[in-house]
C-alpha cells in the first residue's frame, strides 16, 4: 500500500489503522482512530458472539471494575448516550458520597452528597455495548478468532507492517499501517517486535503488590432497597489486607469482589466466600451475599502488582508503533483506576490526531507521533502510577522510600479527618476519581487540619 509520508490537507484522512486486541483498550480507540483513517482494522484474539462480553484472555473481566467519574465522562464524550443505555438496563446513576458506604481504615466515610456522579456496571455489559457501537462505525473492520503473529519494518526507523492469521486460514495475511496500536494488554509481544528489529526494548517499572480477588455476581430479590449502591471496605497497609466491594449494576444484580494481599486468598466456594466477606469490618458484604442467589461461577483472578512499559524513555522507538492500556501500563487493579486512564489515552490520541489532520504548527503528517504520544501518555499515567505504587509499597516488609511512608502517612491523617469532616472528604473523592489534581490535598485548609490533628496527637 502506498505509505503517507505527508499531512493530508485540512479535514482529509489516512488510509489505514491496525488495532491489536480488540478488548477495552482496543475498543476506545478505535473509536478515535475512524474519525482519521479510512480503514480500522481491529485484530481480536477471541472468537466473537452478538453476546460476547469479557474474552476468555481477560480474567480479570470477571471481577469488579470501578469506572472514575473522569473516565465516566471521556466514554460520554466517545460514545454518546452510553451513560443512558447503560442506566435503561438497570446499571444506577448515584453521587458518590450520598450512595456508598466506604469504611475507611479509619471509620467510615460520610454520606453527604460531593458533585461526583459515577455509575456501576459489569465490566461484561460495557465492553458488549462499546463493541456493537465501534463494530457499527464505516471505518471498523473487526477480525474475530484472529492473532497477530509478529509486527514488522517496511521501512527503517519504523514498525508499521502486520502479519496476522484468523483461525482455521491456511496463510497469514500481512498489512502495511500507517498507524499500529498496540491494545494486546499485559501479554503484549512488543519486546520480540522490537528485537527482531534490532531496536532496544523498553526499560519497564514493576511494583510488587499481589492481590487476589474472587468475584461473583448474585440476583438482587425484588423486595431489596438498600441506601446504597456500593458497599466497600480498602485494603490499607499494614493492618488491613483484606478488602471487597459489592456494586448494584445492570439486571438488577450484585457484582461482589473480594480480595486479599498476599496470602490473604478469598476462597471460591460459597461457604468460605460468605466466611471470608464475615471477616470484613464493613457487614454489608457478606449480608448481600447471604441474601442474594449466585448467577454463574465463582472467579479468582491474582494480579502481581503494577508494570509501566517506559516507552517515553526509549530513545530509538520506532515510528508508526503506539500503546494504550495494559500494553502500555498495568495498574494493580484495586484501586480502580485502568479503565479510566485508557479512556484519557484515547483521548489524547484524538487531540493529536487532529492536530495532524489540521496541519497545526507545521505538524506533517504522522512521523513524530508516536514520541509525541508517548510522552504526553507519561504524564496522563504518572498520576494514579503514583498514587497507586505509594500505597503499594507499604506493603512491603523494609525498604520503603521516604515519599511513600510520607504520601502513606499523610492518607492516614486524611483518613482520619475524612470520618469527621464532609469538606475533607469531598476533596478526597475529587483526588481518587480524577477530577481534582493531588495537589488538592494539600491546599491550606486541609494541611492546617492535618499538621493541627498530628501536632494534637504528638502532645498527647
Amino acid at each position: 500500500m502506498a505509505q503517507d509520508q505527508h499531512s493530508p490537507s485540512p479535514g482529509a484522512r489516512w488510509e489505514r489503522a491496525v488495532v491489536i486486541g480488540g478488548g477495552y483498550a482496543g475498543l476506545v480507540t478505535a473509536r478515535v482512530l475512524a474519525d482519521h483513517f479510512d480503514d480500522v482494522l481491529v485484530l481480536e484474539r477471541d472468537p466473537l458472539r452478538p453476546d460476547t462480553g469479557v474474552h476468555p484472555h481477560v480474567p480479570q473481566g470477571y471481577h469488579a471494575h470501578a469506572l472514575l467519574a473522569r473516565g465516566g465522562d471521556a466514554l460520554e464524550g466517545l460514545f454518546p448516550g452510553l451513560r443512558e443505555e447503560l442506566a435503561d438496563v438497570g446499571a444506577p446513576v448515584f453521587d458518590y458520597g450520598e450512595r456508598i458506604s466506604f469504611l475507611l481504615p479509619t471509620g467510615y466515610a460520610p454520606t453527604d452528597p460531593v458533585g461526583v456522579p459515577v455509575q456501576s456496571f459489569t465490566r461484561d455489559e460495557l465492553e458488549r455495548r462499546l463493541r456493537q457501537r465501534v463494530s457499527a462505525l464505516t471505518a471498523v473492520r473487526l477480525l474475530a478468532a484472529t492473532r497477530c503473529e509478529t509486527v514488522t519494518a517496511s521501512a527503517p526507523g519504523r514498525l508499521d507492517r502486520v502479519r496476522y492469521r484468523t483461525d482455521g486460514a491456511d496463510e497469514s495475511t500481512e498489512v502495511t499501517a500507517d498507524l499500529v496500536v498496540d491494545a494486546s494488554g499485559r501479554a503484549t509481544s512488543v519486546d520480540r517486535w522490537l528485537a527482531d528489529a534490532g531496536l532496544p526494548v523498553s526499560a519497564r517499572t514493576v511494583i510488587r503488590a499481589k492481590i487476589t480477588y474472587t468475584s461473583a455476581c448474585f440476583e438482587r430479590p425484588p423486595e431489596d432497597r438498600q441506601d446504597f449502591d456500593v458497599a466497600y471496605q480498602m485494603t490499607f497497609a499494614p493492618g488491613v489486607p483484606r478488602g471487597g466491594v459489592v456494586l448494584a449494576v445492570e439486571h438488577h444484580r450484585w457484582m461482589c469482589s473480594l480480595f486479599g494481599f498476599d496470602e490473604q486468598v478469598p476462597p471460591t466456594d460459597d461457604e468460605g466466600y460468605l466466611d471470608f466477606a464475615h471477616s470484613l469490618g464493613n457487614p454489608r458484604l457478606a449480608e448481600q451475599i447471604k441474601r442474594g442467589v449466585r448467577q454463574g461461577e465463582i472467579h479468582r483472578y491474582t494480579n502481581p502488582g503494577n508494570e509501566w512499559r517506559l516507552h517515553h524513555k526509549n530513545s530509538r522507538w520506532p515510528e508508526r508503533l503506539i500503546a494504550v492500556g495494559d500494553s502500555l501500563c498495568v495498574f494493580n487493579p484495586v484501586y480502580g483506576q485502568g479503565l479510566t486512564v485508557a479512556a484519557l489515552e484515547a483521548e489524547l490520541l484524538g487531540r493529536l490526531l487532529r492536530r495532524r489532520t489540521a496541519g497545526a504548527s507545521g505538524l506533517d503528517g504522522l512521523d513524530g507521533l508516536s514520541r509525541a504520544y508517548h510522552r504526553a501518555a507519561a504524564r496522563v499515567v504518572h498520576v494514579p502510577w503514583t498514587m497507586a505504587t505509594s500505597s503499594d509499597l507499604m506493603w512491603a516488609p523494609t525498604g520503603q522510600p521516604l515519599p511513600a511512608r510520607f504520601a502513606h502517612w499523610y492518607n492516614q491523617q486524611v483518613f482520619a479527618l475524612a470520618v469527621h469532616d464532609p469538606g475533607v472528604w469531598a476533596r478526597f473523592v475529587r483526588v481518587l476519581n480524577m477530577t481534582a489534581a493531588p495537589s488538592l490535598l494539600f491546599r491550606p485548609a486541609v494541611l492546617a487540619k492535618v499538621l493541627r490533628r498530628a501536632l494534637t496527637r504528638r502532645a498527647s
